[in-house]
């Protein structure tokens, strides 16, 4: 029995109180699930209203049952439209989709992604460019099969800055290729490494929005066919007392 696992890790440029990157996600109506990676142009509020704002159109065209490619070109004819093609922004959806028993990739974003199977590391670096800038935009698309020890590495630019401003690099591809992908370890493992190592070079002080999503196919004893989410979230308690929610009430009636 094969498992997919998927885990995402996301934080904000330094100094921001908000990510410009929105990670959505979705159960396909035909069978399996959909993840939305988006990076809207520039950083805090404005950026994470864009992006959220275009993540949510492509959940809505997913869920109807249109395929990711219509879903990328719609979203983008979208943008390209409300901004009359002054804003940009990344775009990525990853699925697994049960009907055709495929791994899907539609990508608009000049970063590549990566695949690590016990074959060795595969970049995805077909020219790309991001969405909304453009009146023809299209995806480039990957299909991938459904294979024991399959590592999907998705990721905003702002994994690639990581140590820019010291003059350092992630070396992303020679530090994935080294990734053991037949022991088997899980995608959120990988995921944490990524993170760990570029906030290093970064020194504690992202450079850019940054998301990074990990997908693994690994294979599993039988078992129940359980779902299972995991999330964790940083939570800032409100500075100041807290607002008095009965006397909110007692006013709205």
């Amino acid at each position: 029995m094969l498992e997919i696992e998927v885990a995402v890790a996301k934080v904000a440029h330094h100094g921001s109180g908000e990510s410009g990157d929105t990670l959505e996600m979705i159960e396909r109506p035909g069978g399996g699930f959909s993840f939305v990676l988006i990076d809207g142009e520039g950083t805090g509020r404005g950026a994470k209203t864009l992006s959220n704002l275009l993540a949510t159109r492509a959940i809505t065209l997913l869920k109807d049952g249109a395929r990711d490619g219509a879903v990328a070109r719609a979203v983008h004819d979208y943008l390209y439209t409300y901004r009359a093609g002054q804003v940009a922004a990344t775009l990525n959806i990853l699925s697994v989709d049960y009907q055709s028993g495929k791994i899907l990739m539609s990508r608009n974003n000049p970063a590549p992604f990566f695949v690590i199977t016990p074959h060795g590391l595969h970049s995805y670096s077909d020219p790309s460019t991001p969405i909304g800038l453009q009146p023809m935009t299209r995806p480039i698309i990957t299909e991938l099969p459904v294979e024991p020890y399959t590592y999907i590495v998705v990721f905003t630019d702002g994994l690639t800055r990581a140590g820019e401003r010291y003059g350092e690099d992630l070396a992303l591809g020679n530090f994935l290729s080294g990734w053991p992908a037949a022991a088997g370890r899980s995608a959120s493992e990988l995921t944490e490494e990524l993170l760990r190592r570029a906030l290093e070079l970064d020194r504690g002080e992202p450079t850019d929005d940054m998301s990074i999503l990990t997908m693994a196919v690994l294979p599993r004893p039988a078992m129940l066919k359980v779902r299972r989410l995991r999330a964790s979230l940083p939570f800032e308690t409100p500075v100041g007392p807290a607002p008095d929610v009965r006397a909110a009430d007692a006013d709205e009636g």
